[in-house]
């Protein structure tokens, strides 16, 4: 009697679970780096949890809140079909650090004011870490 010959679905079930076990060993292997990473920022007084931000939907805008103690960074995309609006504030208690806005002649895509709130996040994380 000949030895049987694995069918093509169980040839592809060994492929998905190798390839599996190849992404969960590169997950793992990242696993130092994020500690690391995250013992540096510890080590710096500085914690993304002292952070405290809170983002939401405005139309077809976003605005985010982000605040630390007496500190309080704001900004507000406006989207209409006509143009954009962004507001950014900065304020210690009540005195403004930074109050600006420009306006687009254009409506900003989604990308656009996800990417703008994203940059202005990790801003403002970059330079409570760097203090």
């Amino acid at each position: 009697m000949l030895p049987m010959r694995p069918s093509s679905a169980q040839l592809m079930r060994v492929c998905l679970q190798a390839f599996g076990l190849a992404v969960l060993g590169f997950v793992l292997s990242l696993y130092p780096i994020t500690l690391s990473r995250l013992a540096a920022w510890a080590g710096d007084g500085t914690t993304e949890s002292e952070l405290q931000i809170d983002i939401a939907r405005i139309g077809l805008g976003k605005e985010v809140v982000i605040t630390k103690g007496k500190k309080e960074w704001f900004m507000r995309v406006e989207v209409t079909p006509e143009n954009s609006v962004v507001v950014r504030q900065e304020k210690e208690g009540e005195r403004y650090l930074l109050d600006e806005s420009e306006m687009h002649d254009r409506a900003m895509t989604p990308a656009e004011v996800d990417a703008a709130i994203t940059d202005f996040v990790n801003s403002v994380k970059t330079r409570q870490k760097v203090q």
